[in-house]
């Protein structure tokens, strides 16, 4: 797997964008990723260097839509630190 397939998407949510002003992103990355892998991702593709990688494990709800219930499907998240002054530009128009 080539290292930038690692990364989801960016996770843009108001707490996100707050801990953006601590110089921490969050990205929703693969259930394979480990904390190397989103490292060198984030490397490769946003030319920062990433100090620390924090990552957790969200498990899908149970939601009733009628009589049935279903499993929404679960992912992985990882915060990513970075070096002061690196920053990432997930908005365009920021």
């Amino acid at each position: 797997m080539h290292p930038v397939d690692v990364l989801v998407r960016p996770v843009v949510t108001e707490k996100s964008t707050l801990l953006q002003e601590q110089g921490k992103y969050v990205f929703v990355v693969r259930p394979e990723a480990n904390k190397g892998m989103v490292r060198e991702a984030i490397q490769q593709a946003y030319g920062v260097r990433v100090l620390g990688v924090n990552m957790a494990v969200s498990r899908g709800k149970l939601k009733r839509y009628g009589p049935r219930r279903v499993k929404t499907a679960g992912y992985k998240k990882a915060i990513v630190t970075l070096k002061p002054g690196d920053k990432i530009q997930i908005f365009e128009g920021a």
